[in-house]
């Protein structure tokens, strides 16, 4: 397994050091790394025997490595499932306190945004996470270190991490330092002017219908890469009486759910820039093609 180096300075960022450094680490470790050190401990022996009965289909698939044919204990998988919930429950936990104006759903749409992958992405990029992440070649060799969703998850793996080491008021710190007070101010006030926060596909809807302009209608319009990297492209358009006008914008995403709140989120910041006069709310030819280009390219890093 790779060495962990640049220990002190990493603890210096997140303000907390180690009693187990190893913990650190594993936060650190990406699965494909984990895959690999399991592979080269356990290679597969194959006699003459075995070899012959590959043919089958059977056989073929069972030979297929599993997601689960490493140790969960040697990567950060389940310390992103434990960051993530604490990292909810302590965002959560301030905005009640530091905004006790708002209500319910404005609060729901506020943490949705702090905790959301796009977020937590550019917080682990300002920490530059990526320099310290241990990969796989695969990973590497792929841009891993500059992958936003690798960046989230390994953000929460490192608050889950901070969490078991130091106890709750170093993660707290750690939390509300990072991930909500930079951005924190900024979002009450969209919130204020009535702008659209977190939940972008019911901020539209909502939009459009006072507007009285039809419903938001989203369709996938292309999909890329492997099952484990899929990448979809998804359109929104406006439908009055079953029938859909121009599309209003479109958006990538590593889910269909992910793709279409980012062509929602963008089609708002349209219908904004419509309003002043900025542009029209109808897709550009040029922007599409910058899409189906970046689709094209997350492809080939898959």
């Amino acid at each position: 397994m790779k060495k962990l180096s640049g220990v002190p300075e990493l603890e210096t960022l997140l303000g907390h050091r180690f009693r187990n450094p190893e913990l650190l680490k594993r936060a650190l470790t990406h699965r494909s790394l984990a895959h690999e050190h399991h592979s080269a401990q356990h290679p597969v022996q194959h006699s003459a025997e075995h070899l012959a009965k590959t043919e089958s289909a059977e056989t073929a698939q069972a030979e297929t490595p599993s997601d689960h044919s490493a140790d969960p204990s040697t990567d950060n998988e389940q310390l992103e499932f434990l960051g993530d919930a604490v990292i909810g429950f302590l965002v959560a936990e301030d905005l009640c306190h530091r905004y006790p104006d708002l209500r319910e759903g404005p609060l729901t749409r506020f943490r949705a945004e702090l905790v959301s992958r796009h977020h937590l992405g550019l917080v682990a990029a300002r920490l530059k996470l990526g320099d310290y992440m241990l990969l796989g070649r695969g990973e590497e060799r792929s841009g891993g270190r500059r992958n936003g969703a690798l960046l989230a998850n390994c953000i929460e793996a490192v608050v889950a991490a901070l969490y078991l080491d130091g106890g709750i008021e170093i993660v707290r710190t750690f939390v509300l330092r990072e991930v909500v007070e930079p951005d924190a101010a900024g979002l009450h006030k969209r919130i204020l002017r009535g702008a659209s926060i977190g939940d972008y596909k019911s901020a539209l809807q909502e939009r459009l219908q006072a507007q009285k302009r039809g419903q938001p209608e989203y369709s996938v319009r292309a999909e890329s890469g492997p099952d484990h990297r899929k990448r979809f492209l998804v359109e929104v358009s406006v439908a009055k009486n079953g029938v859909a006008t121009r599309p209003l914008a479109r958006g990538l995403g590593t889910t269909k759910k992910k793709a279409e709140q980012e062509a929602a989120r963008r089609a708002i910041i349209k219908l904004e820039r419509s309003r002043s006069g900025a542009e029209t709310a109808g897709e550009t030819a040029p922007a599409a093609l910058a899409e189906i280009d970046l689709l094209a390219q997350t492809d080939s890093e898959a």
